[in-house]
């Protein structure tokens, strides 16, 4: 289907528009329990709008390319976020959105090539899943208390499988994405 009217990219569309709400609640307001509730809630419609789109036939063009763009502005909202309430280490920052500049870049290269995006694997789901299954329970282990202690073990625990898995997929991405650029080169110059 080539529709981008379809109940997955509405879907798609309002796990967008919590991006600034999110932001807005857990930086102007520290009302982390309503941001981690949209956090909640464009989990759920990032896991339901490609169950629908397969389901019922809506997968789009606009599908592929907006929900793993939007997923990584969550990721990317998330980190400035955490950055700015001092709630993970810079490291973890650098390496997380270096990854996805450096896979930007490559799918930019790409696209002006003719390139077709990368395809998104298994283990690039598990990352992404990880990474936005740890960071709610990050945010939560901010309280004190016993909920907020357990936040913290079960967060940090998903956020280093996050990490790793998400640095390790995006190694592969760019081995892949550089392979086909040097195989298109090699069509072109003949």
């Amino acid at each position: 289907m080539n529709s981008v009217i379809t109940v997955p990219n509405a879907l798609t569309f309002l796990r967008f528009l919590g991006i600034p709400i999110f932001i807005h609640l857990a930086i102007n307001l520290e009302a982390d329990g309503w941001a981690i509730l949209v956090l909640a809630i464009g989990g759920a419609t990032d896991y339901f709008d490609g169950k629908i789109a397969r389901a019922w036939n809506q997968t789009s063009r606009f599908g592929e390319i907006a929900d793993p763009a939007i997923d990584r502005l969550y990721i990317f909202a998330i980190l400035i976020v955490f950055l700015i309430r001092e709630i993970v280490p810079l490291w973890m920052i650098v390496l997380l959105i270096g990854r996805d500049l450096i896979l930007g870049f490559i799918t930019l290269v790409m696209s002006r090539k003719s390139i077709p995006p990368f395809t998104v694997t298994y283990l690039g789901k598990a990352a992404t899943f990880n990474l936005m299954y740890a960071f709610p329970l990050l945010l939560l282990a901010q309280s004190q208390g016993t909920w907020g202690d357990l936040a913290f073990i079960t967060g940090w625990s998903f956020a280093i499988w996050g990490v790793a898995l998400y640095i390790s997929t995006g190694i592969g991405y760019a081995r892949q994405g550089i392979s086909q650029l040097r195989g298109s080169n090699v069509i072109n110059s003949r």
